[in-house]
């Protein structure tokens, strides 16, 4: 097992990397959370989840585009600091810890829940033995890391293959008692029953379900070919959200009519018992509980991972630095375990209060993670292309209008909402998590270590050689 320039060891394959880009891509959220959206635009759901799954393709192919030229552990934080100075670096790094560490507890819980209904055991302990399992996985190797997040993949991607196959038979008429045709997405009073506006307010709450692609370019660091990896995952995301959520969508609200009281429950659990498909229920229970621990599983790594990065740059204690004879990140993978320990403890001592504001503060972090992705790109592609354009093989399309595009809806769907109540309270908490960071960075100056330069690394610093990646 080779190590890299960060001490990190190269344990990741293809396979795993292949597998990773794509389970990051689906989560709990698509088998859930889904429902919720279908009930805000009705069948335009589908329109909502093909205009979220293309800005995040653009934020993605910014991100690939500078992991390609530079590849460095912690990309997202890393390249803040390089492109926008030790400020943007800092406050980046430590909200996206944030983000994953939260994640981290609420998958626990989410993951208890299921598993209550199986197992005779108080939720809180089941929650601690999933935190303890991934956990556990993680301080093995990366290797470890990969193989489970590789057959969770796989299972999911399976799961939606086959509700693929019986829906588009369904909707075919060459299922039992099926009538064929797409009258369902129309005989509910319309394809956008609840106007034009809803769509936009959908594209909100998807745009966040996408959360998890930008993982690879964080694994990427350590694979055998960092650049390729990268280049190729960010490649395939069009097809991956137009397979996993676009198709699946369609399928769901073609069967199941968008108003009946089983989508927000399960919509797809709704729509294979439409079909009379036997034990849909516990199959897509087993499924949702796969999605969960995949998430929970990358969530610890991530979180981790940052860490690392933030240690790198001195916006960390250098202790947590440490790696074991295996290149884990030991230190790093406990500090945010206990943290994540805080949010599962809150969830049953203060569900309404402390674990609700928790989960709001993390709403629109991930906007305010690709905002900086795409500034970043902005101003490093421009040093890039005046200092060393030969590390420019893997570009952002239509530069920098599309760049700028995508800034500008990010922004749009910032302030609007502003204007949403059901919206409103996640923006404002959020909010304040990022005030809290900024304001912590003064400190950081005073008593943290001295940072290393932002400046773009000379040509002797590892790129991607080779004819442009397209």
């Amino acid at each position: 097992m080779s190590e890299t320039s960060t001490g990190l060891q190269a344990g990741l394959r293809r396979r795993h990397m292949t597998m990773l880009a794509i389970g990051g891509a689906v989560g709990a959220g698509l088998f859930v959370g889904s429902g919720n959206v279908i009930k805000t635009a009705g069948p335009a759901a589908i329109l909502s989840y093909a205009a979220a799954g293309l800005l995040v393709l653009g934020v993605l192919r910014a991100l690939g585009e500078m992991v390609v030229a530079r590849p460095d552990a912690g990309s997202l934080a890393g390249y803040a600091r390089m492109a926008l100075g030790p400020f943007a670096g800092f406050t980046v790094g430590w909200l996206y810890w944030y983000l994953y560490v939260i994640l981290v507890g609420a998958e626990a819980v989410a993951g208890a829940a299921i598993l209550a209904a199986w197992i005779d055991l108080p939720q809180w302990l089941l929650a601690a033995a999933l935190l303890l399992v991934m956990t556990a996985v993680n301080l093995v190797s990366v290797k470890s890391f990969g193989e489970f997040e590789f057959w969770f993949a796989s299972i999911k991607v399976a799961a939606i293959a086959v509700f693929a196959i019986l829906g588009v038979l369904y909707v075919l008429g060459l299922w039992p008692d099926s009538p064929g045709g797409l009258g369902t997405l129309t005989a509910h009073g319309g394809l956008v029953p609840n106007g034009a506006a809803s769509v936009f307010s959908a594209v909100v709450a998807v745009m966040f379900a996408f959360g998890g692609t930008e993982i690879v370019t964080i694994a990427a660091a350590e694979s055998d070919e960092p650049g390729r990896a990268v280049a190729r995952a960010t490649s395939n995301v069009l097809w991956r959200v137009g397979l996993f959520y676009v198709l699946s969508i369609f399928l769901v609200v073609a069967i199941l009519p968008w108003d009946d009281a089983r989508v927000l429950q399960s919509p797809f659990v709704g729509a294979l018992e439409h079909m009379d498909v036997p034990a849909a229920g516990t199959a897509m229970q087993a499924v949702i509980l796969t999605a969960v621990l995949s998430v929970l599983n990358s969530a610890v790594y991530v979180s981790s991972r940052m860490l690392h990065v933030l240690t790198r740059a001195g916006d960390a204690p250098a202790g947590l630095a440490r790696l074991n004879r295996r290149g884990v990140p030991v230190r790093a993978i406990l500090l945010g375990t206990v943290a994540a320990w805080c949010a599962v403890l809150a969830s049953y001592l203060s569900p309404d209060q402390v674990f609700r504001f928790l989960m709001n503060s993390i709403g629109v972090i991930l906007a305010f993670v690709y905002l900086a992705i795409m500034f970043s790109q902005l101003r490093l592609r421009a040093r890039l292309r005046r200092e060393d354009p030969a590390s420019l093989t893997y570009r952002m399309w239509a530069f920098p209008y599309l760049s700028w595009l995508v800034v500008a809806v990010l922004v749009a769907v910032l302030v609007s909402m502003a204007f949403m109540p059901e919206q409103r309270s996640q923006l404002a908490a959020s909010l304040a998590g990022l005030a809290v960071v900024a304001a912590l960075y003064p400190l950081r100056r005073r008593f943290g270590a001295e940072a290393p330069s932002a400046e773009v690394p000379g040509p002797a610093d590892p790129i991607v050689s080779g004819p442009p990646v397209t």
